[in-house]
């Protein structure tokens, strides 16, 4: 089983491979994945990122322990984002697909 690290550039590498609008970018200091200069994805202290949208339904996606990123300690949590951590990265390719495919939703 790969590291959340190696997991990360794995899913990285696939997307980047497969898609000629996917790019490596850093998010907030740690790596991403952007498409059109959209971030959808990134890795940060061994759990990832995903612009999944706000009607997005973790419970039913199966990935339970998702958690609305909030890197601000004074403003709300950023609109449509989650983290999933670690214990949850078998759902990390399902997810950063899905957050490409929302991402390319936004004008």
């Amino acid at each position: 089983m790969n590291s959340p690290e190696e997991q990360y550039y794995a899913i990285a590498n696939k997307f980047t491979s497969k898609d000629e609008e996917v790019h490596h970018g850093k998010m907030m200091h740690s790596p991403g994945l952007k498409c059109r200069d959209m971030f959808f994805a990134f890795y940060h202290k061994e759990a990832m990122g995903f612009r999944l949208g706000p009607n997005f339904n973790a419970e039913k996606m199966g990935v339970p322990n998702a958690k609305p990123l909030s890197p601000f300690k004074t403003k709300p949590p950023l609109k449509g984002w989650f983290v999933i951590e670690k214990h949850e990265m078998d759902a990390w390719d399902m997810l950063a697909e899905l957050a490409l495919e929302y991402t390319k939703t936004i004008n």
